[in-house]
C-alpha cells in the first residue's frame, strides 16, 4: 500500500466524519445563536436556557438523522474492510 492509497483512506475518513457530524453541529450552532440573540435582547443570562434546547435538538436530530449517519459509518467501515481484504 502506497502513500497515495493511505492519503485517500484518511481523506475518506475525514469526509465521512464531517458528513456524519455536520447535521448535529449545524443545528446546535443555529440554536445556540438564536438563544444568544434572545438572551442579549432580554438580558437573561441563564445557563440552562442554552443547554436544554440544545439537548432537545440533538435528540431530535439523532432520531431523524441517526439511520443515515449509521449508514454512512457502515459504508465507510465496509470500504475499509474490503480494502484490507484486497491487501492481504
Amino acid at each position: 500500500m502506497g502513500t497515495a492509497e493511505l492519503i485517500e483512506i484518511f481523506r475518506d475518513a475525514v469526509i465521512t466524519g464531517l458528513k456524519v457530524s455536520a447535521p448535529i453541529l449545524i443545528l446546535t450552532m443555529l440554536i445556540g445563536l438564536i438563544i444568544a440573540i434572545i438572551q442579549a435582547a432580554t438580558s437573561i443570562n441563564e445557563q440552562t436556557m442554552t443547554f436544554v434546547p440544545k439537548l432537545a435538538v440533538v435528540a431530535v436530530a439523532l432520531v431523524l438523522c441517526g439511520g443515515w449517519m449509521l449508514q454512512q459509518l457502515m459504508d465507510f467501515t465496509m470500504r475499509i474492510f474490503e480494502l484490507i481484504a484486497t491487501q492481504i
